[in-house]
């Protein structure tokens, strides 16, 4: 295992490097580039100054023999590094302990995320591997291919007589060489024309239930390095005072007793408020405390959440601003129904709560380059941010794609706000040291960017025969891509991320209308884990079970019954039940619920079995997960993804609440916003379905789920749907 460090810190030698890569636009590329002759990702010298930057690449094999794999996707714990280093190994037939895998970033040419049609690289919508699957197969079958053709022409022999196993080159001759020995030769080569990937049956890595994870050792003995890892000669680190109310405008601020402690370097105003910068954090922390800032209100948001929420219960039950689907007539429909059930849902204002709080270093090196380090999950929007905060173009800001504690789509903001901050501060501070901003829990926990909050009215109907003829909801909330580079996805009033998981309903209802009414506040919002499916799959799929107990039916026949176009659903929410037991009788007091729910083009169903004592007095104790996600680049790597949504999504449902009052979010911290306690984790189950389909997301789709099929499994003991999240707060006050 090769050590991880931050190889950027200081320039390495020169030295003549193969690369290989495919690029999205121009084609297969080969090509030189010499390491420390300039910022890798700046586009700012030599042949790198070129418009499409074409020796910018995938693969890169040293002349010391490493692997460097250079991930046009975002590390944040979900494995995305080791999926892309598998595809690149599958080919390559390299050797594992040589391998690491780096963030890349400065060319959309390159590593535009091709789920998103190529045009900007960003990490997010649970689509790495979509996006990496052909490209980085490509390139490792690219760089065996140069190598092979490297080692034959040294020992004059035929291509195909040759064999790669491990990083190994060898020929029956009894010759052998490592891929670095045959670096230089093989970049020297030209490119080869159409080379082919291995045929499934061939695969040794894909799909491997032996293959673990390159990165858990740095992880497990503390090498692994995280931006509030870094440090740099001379660093300073800025603690922030942001507006206590959003939208609220600074006015002015009172630093003098501060600067008065030692350690304390500055104090300055920032385009979100104030930074206090020390020598250490402590220091500053202590300096923040001695700062008096004042804030004009004018235009902030004062309202509390029960305030919002109670305005959005009135605008549900009112005409909706928009239409999402609208299939057949509803309102006829429901009209004429034998049986009709009516539900109101309301879900709060989510937190991200990633372990590891927002941060980001910026410094100008001595070419007048803007070095950035941080968690940066959408690489283009903080180079252009980066650049107008410094003042500079953006070929003259280079960014370090650091590995990230979590981000659930906190990392991923159209303003930028870490780097603006930690740019905005290096530059007041006139570039005369590297500054850490460093976010504490509490301005993590109070500095917007939520899943916003929703209200739904829904109304369905049976006939006589209890078959589910019509569905209508009304859904109130913010935007989240208001505003966003995503914004022009809103479709005459519609954006998608609102409705997602209701208006793309797989379930055969003939009557079917998703209205859409959306919010304009001040709290800012944000794609949170799963994004619109965290709301709608609870709706529907606990209102699927009331709807087969109205019709005397059991909630899997019900569901299959309206499956026959999908089945791919079909075939998980059978699997799912199958390895629950679902036509076993259970213990007393013993419950399950299902639920099903597809997102990001992965279907997953799961079963929740529950040992309910009465009142709020219940635990979580099974969950049996089924899921189709494509060919399983990853089997354990896709176990750990849904295990992780579980525990992710079952806090949320349960408990997480992020509340305002009179406009001041309440909670600060783990002890009042409370994700999952490790004794509330249930055991789990992933079974995984065979496909020969391209691979999709893992990230986010197992968290949908989980909230309905509990809830389902509490209605199964009391006879109730909850409404109201979060379920253990709507119970006690039941």
């Amino acid at each position: 295992m090769l050590p991880h460090r931050i190889e950027t810190v200081t320039a390495r030698p020169s030295r003549r490097q193969f690369l290989a890569g495919v690029a999205s636009a121009a084609g297969l590329v080969v090509g030189y580039r010499m390491v420390g002759a300039g910022p890798a990702g700046a586009q700012s010298s030599g042949a790198q100054a070129a418009a499409a930057n074409p020796f910018q690449a995938y693969v890169e094999i040293t002349p010391d023999d490493r692997i460097l794999i250079h991930s046009s996707q975002f590390e944040m714990g979900q494995g995305s590094y080791f999926g892309i280093a598998t595809l690149v190994m599958e080919e390559l037939d390299g050797d594992w302990a040589r391998v690491d895998v780096v963030g890349a970033s400065g060319n959309p040419a390159l590593y535009g995320n091709l789920a998103w049609g190529g045009f900007a690289q960003g990490t997010g919508g649970s689509t790495s591997m979509t996006s990496s699957w052909m490209r980085y197969r490509q390139a490792g079958a690219i760089a065996r291919a140069m190598l092979v053709a490297a080692a034959a022409r040294r020992w004059n022999v035929a291509a195909g007589e040759i064999g790669v196993e491990a990083g190994d080159v060898s020929h029956p001759s009894g010759r052998r060489a490592r891929f670095g020995e045959l670096a230089a030769e093989a970049a020297a080569l030209p490119l080869p024309g159409d080379v082919p990937l291995k045929a499934k049956e061939q695969w040794t890595q894909i799909g491997s239930e032996r293959l673990k994870r390159y990165d858990s050792p740095g992880k497990s003995n503390g090498t692994q390095t995280y931006t509030i890892d870094v440090k740099l000669d001379g660093m300073l680190t800025a603690v922030m005072i942001h507006p206590p109310k959003f939208g609220s405008r600074l006015t002015g601020f009172d630093a003098a007793e501060a600067k008065t402690l030692d350690g304390i370097v500055d104090v300055v105003a920032t385009p979100r408020g104030v930074a206090v910068v020390g020598r250490d954090m402590w220091t500053a922390i202590k300096g923040r405390e001695l700062v008096a800032a004042e804030w004009d209100d004018a235009e902030a948001e004062l309202r509390s959440s029960a305030a919002i929420l109670a305005d959005y219960r009135n605008l549900a039950k009112g005409k909706s601003a928009a239409t999402a689907r609208n299939d057949g007539d509803a309102a006829a429909a429901l009209a004429s129904a034998a049986t009709t059930i009516e539900a109101e849902y309301e879900f709060p204002y989510l937190a991200h709560a990633s372990l590891e709080p927002l941060n980001a270093i910026a410094r100008m090196d001595e070419s007048g380059v803007v070095e950035v380090w941080g968690g940066h999950q959408m690489p283009d929007l903080y180079q252009a941010a980066a650049a107008a905060t410094a003042g500079v173009t953006p070929d003259k800001v280079r960014l370090h794609v650091m590995k990230t504690g979590g981000s659930f789509g906190r990392r991923a903001v159209a303003d930028a706000d870490l780097v603006v901050e930690a740019v905005a501060v290096a530059r007041a501070l006139d570039w005369k040291a590297p500054v850490k901003v460093q976010w504490t829990r509490e301005n993590d926990m109070r500095g917007g960017r939520y899943r916003p909050a929703y209200v739904h009215a829904v109304k369905a109907g049976l006939d006589a025969g209890g078959r589910l003829v019509a569905l209508s909801d009304h859904i109130v909330g913010q935007s989240i891509m208001g505003g966003s580079p995503f914004a022009a996805m809103i479709k005459e009033g519609v954006d998608p991320t609102s409705v997602e998981g209701a208006a793309n309903l797989p379930y055969a209802i003939p009557n079917l209308r998703i209205d859409l009414t959306t919010t304009e506040l001040k709290i800012p919002v944000l794609w949170w884990r799963s994004v619109g499916s965290t709301h709608t799959a609870y709706v529907v799929e606990t209102m699927m079970d009331e709807l087969a107990a109205a019709a005397g039916r059991d909630p899997v026949e019900f569901r299959l019954s309206m499956l026959d176009k999908h089945p791919r659903h079909a075939a998980v929410l059978r699997l799912a039940a199958e390895k629950a037991g679902w036509s076993e009788k259970l213990a007393s007091g013993r419950f399950r619920g299902v639920a099903l729910h597809e997102s990001f083009f992965s279907f997953v169903a799961e079963v929740a079995e529950i040992t309910y004592r009465g009142g709020s007095d219940f635990t979580v104790d099974r969950v049996v997960c089924a899921v189709d996600c494509g060919i399983a680049i990853n089997p354990d790597q896709i176990r750990a993804q849904m295990e992780g949504g579980i525990g992710f999504g079952l806090g949320a449902i349960l408990q997480e609440e992020l509340t305002l009052t009179d406009g001041v979010v309440d909670q600060e911290n783990y002890d009042t916003y409370t994700p999952l306690r490790i004794d509330q984790m249930p055991r789990i189950e992933v079974h995984i379905m065979p496909s020969g389909e391209p691979p999709t997301g893992v990230g986010e789709p197992g968290v949908p789920p989980i909230g309905p099929a509990v809830a389902n499994a509490l209605r199964a003991a009391t006879g109730k749907t909850i409404r109201k999240l979060p379920i253990l707060k709507s119970i006690s006050s039941a």
